[in-house]
């Protein structure tokens, strides 16, 4: 999870090729400047800006915007260096605003070239100031750390520059605003109007419009950036209306800290005129972030039926058209994403492949979300085995008709919801019930992972048994931890950390509260696996920005026949591939 700094605090950083992404309510100028021990420049060749954006591991942007994507290698940077600066200013002489306190605070990021996050930083408390600096990477003992600054400047970038002992400072500033403000001219030059028969329109959205190899890999990556827009978008909102009241709060304390203006017309007008004022900047980031929803719901509308059946959902006409893959997709839908601001706009959330982590179905009311408390025990304990088998029918389906086994651990034999997996057959063997059935099943995945992780060790993979099952193995648990003693449970915490990287994957069905009598013996296994919920719930965090998404779970239509017919046509390919 992204790690939110205040200012002064400090993070380690994991690697040292990064991106440092800047998201701000209007176009800005970033800069980057290289520093010594001292924290002092050491000439004009020591800074990255609009004018000249490349130095020895440092890259920016070459003109004004309200995004940026800023390269950062620390490992290419001169020996000297051991500091390096994010610098961010208002354009000046272009007519916009002249001050930080008069817009929404911009955030900072760093990530990794993957677009992970790191750590972020909203940058808030700005008033008169002009130029700020956001971020500082610095070394310290051979490894480097990021930390918060948020170090404004009413003088703009003169005296920012001057502040990190840059003589010609001013010059300097001059050579960058200029080339900004050039950059901006291009930017907004006015192009020949259409003709008035035919007003221009924007760009329609296009499935697949994303880098990749593959039509899968360029629509998981649209869906991903769609999934960014939305996080960023509505973070520029909510950081606008904390703006809009932390300056309402602030014109009110000016005006009534003087007791004679507490009550009467002058108060009465004094509040009138902030909350007027607080209203209209809500009402320009909501129209804001209206557009911006509207143009990804544009997107949504021709993505969602062009998905593949391992992003779809279980309505989407692909499915009927389903035919047994040849090779595993890059990944896999669990469900949709969604924001409290826009729950209609939902976006898929796509798990990628082959599992990384195990997954966990909630079935208890513990996570305190308002849908579980709608329901009692029983529906949830219900719910979450249909969540598992819809799942389930998911992983298999997008697996060769060899690719995937799935075993069941039932210790009270009722099955339930995870019936029609028994019905379909297409489980490897029958439900494991009773101790005995739990303890084989346990033993046997347990077993095949000590093995081919020596065979790996040793690079001896064709020394494995010949009854070892070289498929991907999927183990489901339901109602856990029911029938599990203290040497199964340790059994399962060694499947969840080492079985993902040889093929043996977990999924557990459970309420948490069920398990108070293990103490905290199970905490590891619960983290170590992806909670999802067979209800809305918002628990899930997204890597930007870190807002609390609700997770909706990928279930069909109700009495749609789509997951037993697919895990028939999944067991009748099996049929035809066995000896």
């Amino acid at each position: 999870m992204t790690v939110e700094l205040i200012r002064g605090q400090n993070h380690p950083l994991p690697e040292t090729r990064l991106e440092i992404r800047v998201s701000a309510g209007q176009p800005i100028a970033a800069g980057v400047t290289l520093n010594d021990e001292r924290g002092r420049m050491r000439d004009a060749t020591w800074i990255a800006h609009p004018a000249s954006p490349r130095l020895p591991g440092v890259e920016v942007s070459k003109q004004a915007a309200a995004d940026h994507r800023l390269a950062v290698d620390l490992d290419a940077l001169p020996a000297a260096v051991h500091r390096v600066n994010v610098l961010l200013a208002l354009p000046t002489g272009v007519g916009g605003p002249t001050s930080f306190g008069a817009v929404a605070p911009p955030t900072a990021a760093v990530t990794g070239l993957d677009g992970a996050a790191i750590v972020s930083y909203h940058i808030v408390d700005l008033d008169a100031e002009s130029a700020v600096v956001a971020l500082e990477l610095y070394r310290r003992n051979d490894a480097w750390k990021v930390r918060a600054v948020g170090q404004g400047f009413a003088g703009g970038l003169t005296a920012m520059l001057r502040d990190q002992g840059l003589p010609e400072a001013e010059e300097l500033a001059a050579t960058i605003n200029a080339a900004v403000a050039s950059g901006m001219a291009r930017a907004v030059a006015p192009a020949p109007p259409p003709p008035p028969a035919q007003p221009s329109q924007p760009g329609r959205p296009v499935a697949g419009d994303a880098t990749g190899w593959s039509m899968d890999e360029r629509l998981y990556n649209q869906v991903w950036g769609m999934f960014e827009d939305l996080a960023r978008a509505t973070a520029a909102y909510r950081s606008a209306v904390d703006f809009a009241d932390s300056r309402m709060d602030r014109e009110l304390d000016g005006v009534l800290s003087d007791p004679r203006n507490r009550v009467g017309p002058v108060a009465d007008a004094a509040r009138a005129k902030a909350q007027a004022k607080r209203a209209q900047l809500v009402d320009q980031a909501r129209a804001a972030l209206d557009r911006d929803v509207a143009q990804l719901v544009a997107e949504s509308e021709v993505v969602e039926p062009a998905l593949p059946p391992a992003y779809a959902r279980w309505d989407n006409p692909c499915w009927h058209a389903y035919k047994i893959p040849d090779e595993v997709p890059m990944a896999l839908r669990l469900g949709d994403l969604s924001l409290p601001e826009h729950v209609g706009l939902r976006i898929p959330m796509l798990m990628r492949m082959p599992l990384q982590r195990g997954l966990w179905i909630d079935s208890g009311r513990g996570g305190g979300g308002m849908e579980a408390a709608l329901h009692d025990s029983e529906d949830l304990r219900r719910r979450a085995a249909e969540t598992a088998t819809a799942i389930a029918a998911r992983l298999l389906a997008v697996h060769p008709a060899d690719g995937l086994s799935v075993r069941v651990i039932d210790p009270t034999g009722s099955v339930g919801g995870l019936a029609p997996l028994v019905e379909a057959g297409v489980l490897a063997e029958p439900p494991a019930v009773g101790e005995a059935g739990v303890t084989a099943t346990l033993a046997g995945l347990t077993q095949r992972v000590d093995l081919v992780q020596m065979a790996i060790r040793s690079g001896a993979g064709d020394a494995l048994p010949p009854d070892i099952d070289l498929a991907e193995q999927l183990l489901i648990v339901r109602d856990f931890p029911h029938g599990f003693d203290d040497r199964g449970v340790t059994h399962l915490r060694y499947l969840a950390d080492e079985g993902a990287s040889v093929g043996v994957h977990l999924m557990i069905i459970g309420d948490r509260e069920d398990a108070r009598a293990y103490g905290p013996l199970l905490d590891p296994l619960w983290r170590a696996l992806l909670r999802v919920t067979p209800v809305p719930d918002d628990h899930l965090a997204d890597p930007w920005v870190g807002h609390a998404w609700t997770y909706d779970p990928g279930l069909p239509p109700q009495n749609s026949q789509i997951v037993p017919r697919i895990l028939r046509q999944v067991a009748a390919a099996r049929q035809t591939t066995q000896p």
